[in-house]
């Protein structure tokens, strides 16, 4: 991931080169006559769930007297790769994704993105809106991203009938409970944790466990404030000794696994159980399975366990042509808008961006979700809202060396200090 990440940083500057002018080659134009307002938009929701979630915001936007022009491009990275090169090419999306962090930050400070500043002010984004994720898209008091989800990168995704092969009656409310299952697991003959061995997978794994053993108060020290003292503390070498413990519970196979994939090991039965955002929950509609009945879900350990919160958003290139920017701000009064909202989250996964929304429809782990995001003394910002993708990148391959390598926690934590101080 670091590779695409540079990359995106580099093409920024290329892009300040350019100039902005090479937006409006590209931007749609809507003809006269009542003809629909055209957006294509570049995203890489492709998986069975994402794509049934992602139509949601299409027909509503269609609905709305729009036309969307879908692009999905596999892959996050390649799909920003995507988005920099028609950019770059003159040929630039009405709107692309991006993840709720700072990601797009060189963007808005080449002068590349429209705001979307009247659309969010007319909307409340302000009161109906979470702290973190505000402060993610409103930069400099204006508003470049409009988000479509919140997501929880650490949600803990067990198979019930896999649990009851193995004799595990209760959600574990401590670490080492959850280790204890693991073994339980793995005694009954099944795979006892879901692994994608991917280094993206690797550092969100990483991020959960050291939310729920190190504690937000350390997680914070580390990721926002650089705090070296922090990182070379015995209570975070004790985080990377209890990551690496889960090594043990993971198959053969998982080395280059992708997310999905490792979903489907729970969904049929295979697997006990996986760490992963809650766009896994798309996978198991998907399957027809129901949240509560053929699974379970569970942000973290005990009553109190923080709660990361993380997403994605549509940015707007920078374009001067007006049918163009009426496209813009229809697309992000449309996705942000409370009906799309809960349309689109119940399918992805996620829950929505509001507060303000009817949650009847959505699953027991959503409602689970809405109900802690209102206890803002849980909520704890993902780690790419605390740091730059180039020092996210270079955690990650510190992160992925230490668990594919045999390399000690005393080693990695240096490594660790090192990639934060360096960046």
């Amino acid at each position: 991931m670091k590779k695409a990440i540079n990359m995106a940083r580099a093409t920024a500057l290329v892009l300040a080169v350019a100039g902005p002018g090479a937006f409006a080659q590209g931007a749609p134009a809507a003809a006269a006559g009542g003809v629909p307002l055209k957006a294509t938009v570049i995203h890489w929701w492709t998986s069975g769930g994402e794509s049934q979630a992602v139509k949601q915001f299409a027909d509503a936007y269609n609905k709305a007297g729009g036309q969307w022009i879908d692009q999905a491009v596999a892959g996050a990275d390649q799909s920003r790769a995507t988005t920099i090169n028609r950019i770059v090419g003159g040929n630039a999306p009405t709107a692309a994704q991006f993840n709720t962090s700072k990601q797009f930050r060189d963007f808005v400070e080449q002068g590349l993105l429209n705001n979307v500043d009247d659309v969010a002010i007319a909307g409340k984004w302000d009161q109906v809106m979470p702290a973190s994720i505000l402060a993610a898209i409103k930069i400099d008091g204006h508003f470049y991203a409009a988000p479509v989800d919140i997501h929880m990168p650490a949600w803990f995704f067990y198979s019930k009938a896999a649990y009851k092969k193995a004799g595990i009656a209760a959600e574990p409310q401590t670490y080492d409970e959850f280790l204890a299952q693991l073994a339980k697991l793995k005694a009954a003959g099944l795979v006892p944790l879901a692994f994608g061995g991917q280094v993206w997978q690797e550092k969100i794994t990483f991020d959960a466990i050291f939310a729920m053993v190190g504690g937000a108060d350390l997680y914070l020290k580390v990721y926002r404030d650089r705090d070296q003292k922090a990182v070379m503390s015995p209570a975070f070498k004790q985080v990377l000794v209890d990551f690496k413990k889960l090594k043990a519970f993971v198959d053969a196979g998982s080395p280059g696994r992708n997310w999905n994939d490792a979903t489907a090991m729970v969904v049929s039965g295979k697997a006990g159980v996986q760490i992963m955002g809650d766009w896994a929950k798309g996978e198991f509609s998907s399957a027809k399975q129901v949240a509560g009945k053929d699974f379970g879900c569970f942000p973290g350990f005990g009553p109190k366990a923080p709660y990361i919160v993380a997403g994605d958003a549509f940015v707007f290139p920078k374009t001067s042509n007006a049918a163009a920017i009426k496209a813009q701000k229809l697309l992000a009064t449309v996705v942000t808008s409370p009906a799309a909202q809960v349309a689109f989250n119940s399918r992805k996964g996620a829950i929505p961006i509001r507060g303000d929304v009817d949650e009847s429809s959505l699953d027991i782990c959503a409602r689970q979700g809405l109900a802690i995001i209102r206890d803002k003394s849980r909520q704890l910002p993902n780690s790419e809202m605390l740091a730059t993708p180039d020092t996210t990148g270079a955690l990650q391959d510190v992160l992925t060396n230490y668990w594919n390598k045999n390399q000690s926690a005393d080693d990695a934590q240096k490594a660790f200090a090192r990639a934060l101080k360096d960046q």
